[in-house]
């Protein structure tokens, strides 16, 4: 991580109550990510450590949210409209008034928070996506697809995906890809192993030379 970024955390009132976003912000960034989280699990899942790491280092703002069902200390998400209506005022928020941070704006997270990002990308009007271990179903249940979802991805998009995520493989996700998105294998599951660190810091760092901004 830069050591010129700047950190900080805010809280940011929603219809659902208050989340909570953690910033790192080099002295000039290039532009903004904001990222969110699982339905099962906090910011501190690998894939969202590096990328933030990986990011920063490039020269990006980074924002990794806390949605408010986590910040009320819940072990459970809540139900996706409660989600999205959550994040979008959370990230226009970030990105108005006073202190506001920069665009290029890409949004994305991880699993659920990968979700949330493609379904509000288009209201946030969005420059790109980065999508890390998109669930495009649930294991077991391959026909239940949420293929619609990762089809509002804005352009351009990555996914991240682990070579055996039982949400969703690669070859699965491939075949649901719009124009514009990138698929990116990494070994793993749908949640990474500590052993797939060097793998995605690898394919975040490709990702982050690419992003618009």
């Amino acid at each position: 991580m830069s050591a010129r970024a700047r950190e900080t955390v805010r809280e940011i009132e929603t219809p659902g109550g208050p989340g909570r976003a953690h910033i790192q912000r080099p002295t000039r960034p290039r532009g903004t990510v904001v990222l969110g989280h699982g339905a099962g699990g906090g910011l501190g899942a690998i894939d969202l450590a590096i990328a933030r790491e990986v990011l920063v280092g490039a020269g990006w703002a980074v924002v990794l949210v806390a949605q408010p069902w986590l910040v009320a200390g819940r072990k459970v998400a809540g139900r996706p409209p409660t989600l999205d209506v959550a994040w979008v005022p959370i990230v226009e928020a970030l990105m108005t008034g006073r202190g506001r941070l920069p665009r290029p704006l890409v949004v994305g997270g991880r699993s659920a928070g990968a979700r949330v990002a493609c379904r509000t990308a288009g209201p946030l009007e969005a420059d790109a996506g980065l999508l890390l271990s998109f669930p495009l179903h649930l294991p077991g249940q391959p026909e239940k697809l949420r293929a619609h979802e990762l089809a509002l991805a804005p352009t351009p998009s990555w996914v991240v995906q682990g070579t055996h995520d039982t949400f969703g493989t690669p070859d699965e996700v491939r075949r649901h890809l719009s124009a514009g998105t990138t698929l990116v294998e990494v070994p793993g599951a749908h949640s990474f192993p500590k052993g797939s660190r060097a793998a995605l810091t690898e394919a975040l760092g490709t990702i982050a030379g690419m992003l618009p901004g």
